[in-house]
């Protein structure tokens, strides 16, 4: 599903409260997943994955410093994430399927932190949003 132009509006807006927080959001919607969704914690058997740890807090930027590029190319979204899509699906093998987790856990974390600028209208155009990015994320598993 596209993104119309009002999304793209939607996420821009809301995503000038999200970038300042990156570290901690991310890290909390890492938690989350690997919290509730054991078996992504495969990819991550180097890293100490307790609540805070500097690894948990380092890869959450990172999700969400990436999160932020695809945010500022939301008219090529596949093409801001190339190099990302190979990197997960060519050397780090990740399962596809991780990908939708991790955007649900992204979303209730927001809704969380965010609860009065998380209304319906942006709800939903974060949840294409990310569904963008987990499609481009996998176009190289094909």
């Amino acid at each position: 599903m596209a993104l119309t132009a009002d999304d793209k509006k939607q996420v821009k807006n809301i995503w000038s409260h999200i970038a300042p927080n990156a570290e901690t959001w991310g890290s909390e919607a890492l938690d989350r997943m690997f919290k509730s969704e054991l078996q992504t914690t495969t990819y991550f058997s180097k890293y100490d994955l307790h609540t805070g740890s500097p690894h948990l807090k380092s890869h959450g930027k990172k999700v969400m410093d990436a999160l932020t590029e695809a945010v500022n190319h939301l008219d090529n979204i596949p093409g801001a994430l190339s190099k990302l899509s190979d990197l997960h699906a060519y050397e780090l093998r990740v399962d596809p399927g991780n990908f939708p987790l991790l955007a649900h856990c992204i979303l209730v974390v927001l809704a969380i932190h965010l609860p009065k600028k998380l209304d319906v209208c942006t709800h939903q155009a974060l949840d294409k949003f990310l569904a963008a990015v987990a499609c481009a994320l996998t176009s190289k598993y094909r």
